[in-house]
């Protein structure tokens, strides 16, 4: 049974961060571990909240703990999100090679959480920098969204082809897969693109009228939860898209609000919708 190291942020109340990363994870069948980079009473847009971010040297003493238990070559995985603060991008780098050299199979997915289109910027200064200038130099799988890949590459994108290019600049860099959310289609419609070095893919879903926060946190736990389980890139993200489709399709049903995880559970193992993904 495959083990994920989660490391981002978590909340009292709602659906975001590891709230909603590990749940999706563990109805894969995978064993997660997790370690908080904030505590918040809930997510930021709300508008207020309560709480703060958890020191970098907590970060660091919490999987001290973990890999003094002997158990880090269990590890298949460490995920990253949210930081809170740059501080605990230099425990990240010190947590993946530790995890890496425990087992070298060992796979880092980085979500490169900064920011989105709207809200725009989201985290502290120095952390845009530090996933362009270190973290993709040691992921193997990245998922940013439409924003996101456009800091990372400096290019602006407004069709597919321009996201498979710049996609494919990010490959160049280090990861050998690349997850981009967010992409308008169309104006009613978004898509997901997924780059591998067999090819790159896209799937795309009518959009729906709703903004449920959260969704890119449990996108990227499914995507590498069904890579961890042997599905290939492209059935991979067939199904972490309809698996996000039928979430927030229950999401808006209920009139909104914090994803629908639990009510939607099945959705994350079986979909009730099959997508089929369009080879670019």
């Amino acid at each position: 049974m495959p083990i994920v190291l989660s490391i981002q942020s978590w909340v009292a109340c709602g659906n975001v961060g590891n709230c909603a990363a590990l749940f999706p994870l563990q109805r894969l069948g995978i064993d997660t571990w997790s370690l908080n980079t904030v505590a918040f009473s809930n997510h930021t847009g709300y508008g207020k909240w309560r709480g703060d971010a958890v020191p970098a040297s907590l970060v660091a003493s919490l999987f001290e703990g973990i890999a003094e238990l002997g158990i880090l070559p269990r590890c298949d995985a460490v995920l990253s999100g949210y930081l809170g603060a740059p501080e605990v991008a230099t425990v990240l780098l010190d947590i993946i090679a530790r995890v890496k050299a425990a087992n070298p199979k060992a796979l880092y997915c980085c979500d490169p959480v900064m920011g989105d289109v709207g809200p725009g910027w989201y985290v502290k200064s120095g952390i845009p920098e530090w996933y362009r200038d270190c973290a993709l130099a040691v992921a193997d799988i990245v998922t940013p969204n439409r924003f996101e890949l456009e800091w990372l590459t400096g290019a602006r994108i407004a069709t597919p082809a321009e996201a498979a290019r710049a996609a494919a600049a990010v490959r160049a860099r280090g990861p050998r897969i690349v997850l981009v959310t967010s992409l308008e289609t169309a104006a009613d419609r978004l898509g997901v693109l997924a780059a591998a070095p067999d090819g790159v893919w896209l799937v795309e879903t009518p959009r729906l009228a709703i903004e449920a926060t959260g969704c890119g946190d449990a996108m990227a736990a499914l995507f590498l939860g069904c890579l961890l389980k042997g599905k290939p890139v492209p059935e991979a993200l067939a199904v972490t898209v309809a698996a996000i489709w039928g979430v927030v399709e229950r999401t808006l049903a209920k009139g909104g609000g914090e994803l629908a995880l639990v009510a939607a559970q099945d959705e994350l193992v079986a979909p009730s919708r099959k997508l089929f993904p369009q080879k670019l």
